[in-house]
Order: C-alpha cells, then sequence, then structure tokens
C-alpha cells in the first residue's frame, strides 16, 4: 500500500530534488533570477515529471528491461516538447526569458531519477502523486531562490508576473525599497551558489535539531519509592 504521507515528506524536504539531491542545478541556479522565472520553470519541470510518472508507470511491464532508459528518456522529451510548445503558444515572454532552459529539463537528472526509481516499480496514482510532490520540493526552491535574489538585488518581488499570469498581473510588481545601484552579487550567478548554500545549511539546521529532539529521551526516569517494613 502507498504511504502518500512519506511520499509527501520525501518529495518537499526529505529528499528534496534540488537541496537533497541536488540535481538539476544548472537550471536552478541559472534562472532564479526573479520569483517568476523561477515558478515558471518549477511549473514546467513539475508538469513533465507527472506526465512522465505516469506515462512509465502505465508501460511499465511492456518495455524490457534492456531498453528501459532509452523509451523513458523518449517518454521525458515528448513531454517537454509538449510544454515547450505550450509555454510559446501562451506565455511567449516567459519562454523567451528561460530560453535554452526549457528543453533542457529533458536532462534533469531527477524527472528520469523519479521514473527510473519509483515510476518504473508503482501503480499511475501513486506515480502522479511522486510527481506532484517532488515538482513541488523542485518548484519550492526555485521560487524561494528566486525571491531572495529579486528582493536583494532590486528591492522589488514579483516582477514580470504577466508573462504568466497575463494582463491581469502587471500591476503584481512589489517594490520592497527603491535603488539606484542593485546589488549585482544577488543577480549574478555567484549569489545564486551564495544563496543556494545558505537554503542548503538551513535545511541542514532544521535536520539536525529534529535529530537532536528525536534522541533526547521523552520521558525522564521515575522515581522508585522504597519502603522497609519493621
Amino acid at each position: 500500500m502507498t504511504d502518500f504521507r512519506d511520499l509527501s515528506l520525501q518529495g518537499l524536504w526529505k529528499n528534496n530534488p534540488a537541496l537533497v539531491q541536488l540535481l538539476g542545478l544548472c537550471p536552478l541556479l541559472a534562472v532564479t533570477s526573479t520569483f517568476i522565472n523561477g515558478l515558471g520553470l518549477g511549473l514546467a519541470t513539475m508538469l513533465v515529471l507527472i506526465g512522465s510518472n505516469v506515462t512509465v508507470s502505465l508501460v511499465r511491464n511492456i518495455v524490457r528491461n534492456e531498453i528501459r532508459i532509452p523509451v523513458f528518456v523518449m517518454i521525458i522529451a515528448s513531454f517537454v516538447t509538449i510544454v515547450q510548445l505550450l509555454m510559446n503558444a501562451y506565455t511567449y515572454d516567459l519562454y523567451l526569458a528561460l530560453g535554452i532552459f526549457i528543453p533542457l529539463i529533458v536532462t534533469n537528472c531527477a524527472i528520469i531519477g523519479r521514473a527510473e526509481a519509483f515510476a518504473s516499480k508503482n501503480q499511475p496514482l501513486a506515480s502522479a502523486y511522486d510527481g506532484v510532490m517532488m515538482g513541488l520540493g523542485f518548484t519550492a526552491v526555485l521560487v524561494i531562490l528566486g525571491g531572495l535574489r529579486e528582493i536583494l538585488g532590486a528591492g522589488t518581488l514579483f516582477t514580470g508576473a504577466d508573462r504568466l499570469f497575463g494582463e491581469v498581473a502587471q500591476n503584481w510588481t512589489i517594490t520592497l525599497f527603491e535603488t539606484d545601484s542593485p546589488f549585482l552579487l544577488a543577480i549574478l550567478p555567484p549569489g545564486a551558489f551564495l544563496a543556494m548554500g545558505l537554503l542548503i545549511a538551513v535545511k541542514n539546521m532544521i535536520d539536525a535539531k529534529i535529530a537532536e529532539k528525536e534522541t533526547t529521551p521523552k520521558a525522564k526516569a521515575e522515581r522508585v519509592r522504597i519502603t522497609a517494613e519493621t
């Protein structure tokens, strides 16, 4: 029986593709200059994860072991192409902003890894849920990293929201502070490495605190009262 609670914890925290497995770092560090860029790439990756996981689960008993990896890659490439065409049609400005990193989703080891390690061994429903949770975990890191870099670098948040949500989001930009000289370290790739290292350090600290609490005895030894009869 599938433990959906454990799948949620694995995808969002314990086995997060970005913070624990350290997969997909190239697009993660390259496009997270803004919150919206990170959200757009995260959603695209999650859609590919869900579609490829379900498809791999459906054909798992048909594909021979000798050719399973090439077949999985073809399935992933097909869904990446679908997502790329949809973004080209409906979110063209965001499509241009993300550029080559949309087709590069095919090479994201987190996707092929989940297809091989989970979807090829489980039912479609569980595989779809695993794709959702792993996608959400990856998207969360992209969004946090992009938002942090955008705030520190330009003092704004949700810049370019209309690229993803359309004309209704033209006024969604929040200006937290005005600056004539942006903080370039946060905007450029070195800032992405530093911010990513900070996120990993925070997660490790939280895990250490949780492990410490779990190893601490929960109950104190009860006092034993001894009475002697005369």
